[in-house]
């Protein structure tokens, strides 16, 4: 469709202390694969009837939840996506006070989504993608400047892959695949960094502090010089995590040289031993609801990190090359972690850092959530308050631009884990920058 007749638009989301421009509308909805990828895990892995697993969020959905100090500062971020339609506005209007966004102390109900979530329990998703749901989303693609088709939702497919396996510190972790880069640079990131000798530094000490740096301005550069704008494919995977390659790179990031001047996470452990860890995303949402069902489609095409090419550029029938990264690791001791996050481009950066703390430092999952992060972005260093000063000066000295937060921010991603050891002890926690919580379920 051409450009001029796309519903396509720039808005800002102000964090606070940081902007970032999104693009919405119609013209920025991508094909969604959320439900046919979780229908598809049931059938190949689940036991529980669908219908089950859906009703809690189905009773959610219907009765409302209190909207708490959190999700009023989301709110407030993506509020010119809240009110730029009658219907995104719909879903998040204050119910006592008409004509003004809900706000904290407010119940959020979402009634429409119930029933909706009823009707796709007992239909499938098929419902979605070449039913009834399917003809009123193209209808309104077709009207109002979307880009989606009949073809392009009906020809969807879930893939399966393989995870990317590596190992970082004797740890055999396990990640998110190509095409998509994320996993991949979070592997690369954690191969460049293993040649610095852990044990001989604390946490927060000057050379944990600059390695950390080594290995997010690696994965910085080579997502450009490897051009993985459009994905990875499996031959620039294996010649990207080989062992020459990275001692190539270890040689070459001396610390002098290092500068040339809408997510959701759920990782869940069980009784019996499994263990998952799941990422989706809807993006910021595009401001368009599918009619009569509360839901927001995503606007995966308006988002400048999927699209480091330009929008509109992208091939059709290929998948968005996103930072999401799922990653589950395993001791020698037998105790495995599932850990993921949401944040956009700042997702590799956390779950590598998380990763340090779990396996250079040994800290518990609440204390490797918990503490301070950095997170690199060209050559513009973000960091957040908590880190010592001997850190501190460090960082700052090395980069040609940083910027220090006064509080930790669902910016630097939000990292939702869980762990199960011998014996079934279950651990876990949720990251309170992205409202992470823990529950444990009979």
């Amino acid at each position: 469709r051409p450009d001029d007749e796309l519903d396509f638009y720039p808005i800002i989301a102000n964090f606070g202390t940081a902007e970032q421009e999104f693009h919405i509308g119609m013209g920025s909805i991508a094909v969604p694969g959320v439900v046919a990828g979780i229908f598809e895990a049931h059938r190949a892995l689940g036991r529980m009837p669908i219908a089950d697993i859906m009703a809690p969020a189905i009773r959610l959905a219907r009765d409302g939840v209190l909207v708490d100090a959190f999700h009023h500062y989301i709110l407030r971020i993506l509020r010119p996506i809240m009110v730029a339609t009658k219907g995104s506005f719909s879903l998040y209007e204050s119910p006592g006070r008409p004509g003004r966004l809900i706000r904290e102390g407010e119940r959020l109900r979402n009634p429409q989504a119930a029933s909706a979530l009823e009707v796709l329990a007992a239909e499938g998703p098929d419902l979605f993608y070449r039913g009834d749901w399917a003809e009123r989303l193209v209808r309104d693609n077709r009207d109002h400047g979307g880009q989606l088709t009949l073809d392009d939702l009906a020809e969807y497919r879930v893939e399966r892959r393989d995870p990317v396996v590596f190992r970082y510190r004797g740890v055999r972790c396990a990640i998110n695949p190509p095409p998509s880069p994320g996993g991949c640079l979070v592997a690369f990131a954690l191969g460049v960094m293993n040649d610095w000798p852990s044990e001989r530094d604390r946490w927060g000490s000057r050379g944990h502090a600059l390695n950390l740096l080594r290995g997010m301005r690696a994965a910085s550069v080579a997502r450009h010089e490897y051009n993985m704008e459009d994905g990875l494919d499996l031959d620039t995977k294996a010649v990207l995590l080989s062992e020459e390659t990275l001692a190539d790179w270890r040689r070459g990031l001396e610390l002098h040289s290092l500068f040339s001047r809408g997510t959701t996470h759920i990782s869940v452990a069980d009784a019996e031993g499994n263990i998952a860890s799941l990422t989706a995303s809807n993006g910021e949402g595009c401001s368009y609801v599918l009619p009569g069902t509360g839901i927001m489609l995503n606007n995966m095409l308006g988002e400048e990190d999927l699209n480091p090419g330009g929008f509109n550029r992208w091939k059709a029938g290929t998948r968005l090359a996103s930072m999401m990264s799922p990653a589950i690791a395993e001791l020698p001791d037998g105790t495995r972690f599932a850990l993921g996050s949401g944040g956009s481009n700042r997702i590799r950066s956390a779950i590598t850092q998380v990763l340090v703390n779990l396996l250079d430092f040994g800290m518990t999952l609440g204390e490797a959530v918990a503490a301070p992060r950095i997170h690199l972005e060209g050559e513009r260093l973000s960091i957040e308050p908590g880190f010592p000063e001997e850190a501190l000066e460090a960082l700052c000295s090395a980069a040609p631009e940083s910027h220090v937060w006064p509080d930790q921010n669902l910016f630097f991603g939000g990292v939702h884990t869980v762990s199960i050891r011998h014996g079934g002890i279950f651990d876990g926690a949720g990251d309170p920058r992205r409202g992470g919580v823990v529950a444990y379920a009979h």
